[in-house]
């Protein structure tokens, strides 16, 4: 390889252009904002407050990742939230979740449902296992090629055979059943208590404009139980400084290797000549050659913007443009006066460390998912939050706290002929105020604790971070959108239908997160290639 370009220095195009420069070739990224990070940091939102932007807590950063980057050495500190996850009910009640929590508290609602929560954890592992050793390997990928062509698919298939063959009869009935059923079928096969189903099925909506009730929920709650926070899985944790911590510590590893980052660099457009890429132009006009180019953005951004010229399949290209985002999000952060006091517990305690769970039941989830639907956003919408500030004293002046309100559910567009306005910036600030109403209902006071705010609707988050259609996973992790088939069944292995353009971003396998593994194992069929040229 003469010369590599990354396109976006999110998360995944700083891990894939480290591995790249760390084998000892020359690569440029070039980053649209003004910083690398994509959706991964942290900024000012309010004199002397400041907070991760838009992802907002860890714990699918692949430790392979870490390791290899050396990401602690470059700065990276991640801590545990001393509980896992507070869920404030109506009735004043709440359920706590975390290491030595979880049972008793569940106790109290059901009997029967804390027996059941050792057998469910271990389902749960079984599956998540399985997938962790998926994460890490390139999908079979469907060829219209020869029989030579085929074979090492066949092998890749053989493998994964091998590897659910291992399991037992029910582990690979419990596995079928999470990549295809709803979250509520899952959870109603073990819990008969609503708030017990509440506290584990906000992980299947997570990041999806979706109801508890839709197929295919059980695998988005299994996406968010692969992961682990310093060795303990299924922990969550807290970046020292923000989830912009861990993207500035990659950019040094980056650059410790010689990689060249641009930023403020937008790119206009790539050319290819002979059916394969040849560079890569900036929209100031500025040329990079390059014989090999790796693309960290949402793939309609790739396709229908940066290569319209290209000849790709028109196929691909149909595909492509019906890919579906969108994952009804909308993202705040506040500056607060005082920590809030909700009903449930009103003193401080480490309840205000955890993830704070607004959405008291499945049906309150599917209320809200229907509600935005029929209205455009949920008047009571599911509202997870955060105060990073009670581990982290670096993110807010003295005595003051800054919150994470990740909320769901809104419409990622608004219909045309939408009253007052089919633009979310019509309609931002109203909706920002229902979203700390909601908060306000269970901490009586936390609306008048707010002395500043940062908003970003599916619009803003589309606009200032290239999320289309708001979607924080680039594209739905839906059935017909996983492993083989994202972006496109016959493309899943991380290269597109262009002789030397690739894909590292969260569109390809697994998915979403700041898993870090796109950028990974796209760079180790980069590699692959290379090597394979050579020889």
């Amino acid at each position: 390889m003469k010369q590599g370009v990354v396109i976006g220095g999110g998360h995944n195009g700083l891990v894939c252009a480290w591995y790249l420069a760390a084998a000892g070739h020359k690569v440029t990224v070039l980053e649209r904002r003004d910083q690398v990070g994509g959706a991964a940091v942290t900024e000012e939102f309010h004199p002397g407050f400041r907070n991760s932007v838009a992802s907002y807590t860890v714990s699918l950063l692949n430790p392979k990742v870490i390791a290899d980057l050396e990401l602690p050495r470059h700065g990276l500190t991640i801590v545990e939230r001393r509980m896992g996850n507070f869920v404030p009910l109506p009735d004043g009640r709440a359920l706590e979740a975390g290491p030595g929590r979880t049972r008793a508290s569940v106790a109290q609602f059901s009997a029967r449902d804390a027996e059941a929560l050792e057998g469910y954890d271990h389902m749960l592992e079984n599956a998540a296992s399985v997938l962790r050793d998926l994460l890490l390997r390139t999908p079979p990928n469907v060829t219209d090629g020869n029989w030579l062509s085929a074979v090492p698919e066949l092998l890749k298939t053989a493998a994964l055979g091998k590897r659910f063959s291992d399991l037992s009869l029910d582990a690979r009935r419990d596995v079928l059943d999470l990549f295809t059923c709803s979250a509520s079928e899952i959870l109603d096969r073990w819990f008969e208590s609503d708030p017990v189903k509440a506290l584990f099925g906000f992980d299947g909506i997570v990041g999806a404009w979706v109801s508890p009730y839709t197929p295919g929920t059980g695998y988005v709650l299994l996406h968010h139980c692969f992961g682990e926070v310093n060795g303990k899985r299924g922990a969550w944790g807290h970046a020292i400084g923000g989830m912009g911590a861990i993207t500035q510590a990659m950019r040094r590893a980056c650059e410790e290797k010689g990689v060249v980052i641009r930023t403020g660099a937008p790119v206009d457009r790539i050319e290819a000549r002979k059916g394969r890429v040849s560079a890569v132009f900036t929209a100031d006009g500025t040329r990079y050659d390059a014989d090999l180019v790796a693309s960290n953005i949402h793939p309609q951004l790739l396709v229908g913007k940066l290569l319209t010229d290209a000849p790709l399949p028109e196929d691909f290209r149909r595909r492509i443009g019906h890919w579906q985002s969108g994952s009804g999000t909308f993202r705040m952060n506040i500056a607060l006066d005082r920590l809030p006091a909700f009903t449930a517990r009103p003193e401080p305690g480490d309840h205000l460390t955890a993830g704070i769970i607004i959405a008291p039941s499945l049906d309150y989830m599917d209320r809200a998912y229907l509600d935005s639907r029929s209205r455009g956003w949920s008047r009571q919408p599911v509202v997870e939050m955060l105060i990073p500030s009670t581990l982290d004293d670096t993110l807010a002046p003295e005595g003051k706290h800054v919150a994470s309100l990740f909320c769901q559910h809104v419409a990622p567009t608004l219909p045309e002929d939408f009253p007052g306005g089919n633009s979310w910036d019509d309609h931002r600030e109203a909706v920002a105020d229902l979203m700390i109403g909601t908060v306000d209902r269970f901490a009586p006071g936390f609306r008048d604790s707010v002395i500043g705010r940062q908003v970003l609707s599916p619009l803003d988050l589309e606009r200032e971070l290239a999320l289309v259609g708001g979607d924080i996973f680039h594209g739905k992790l839906s059935l017909n959108q996983l492993f083989s088939a994202r972006p496109v069944l016959g493309y899943g292995a991380y290269r597109a239908p262009l002789k030397g353009l690739y894909m590292c971003g969260s569109s390809t396998h697994p998915g979403g997160g700041v898993t870090g593994v796109p950028g990974h194992n796209a760079a180790r069929e980069i590699l692959g290639d290379i090597r394979a040229r050579r020889v």
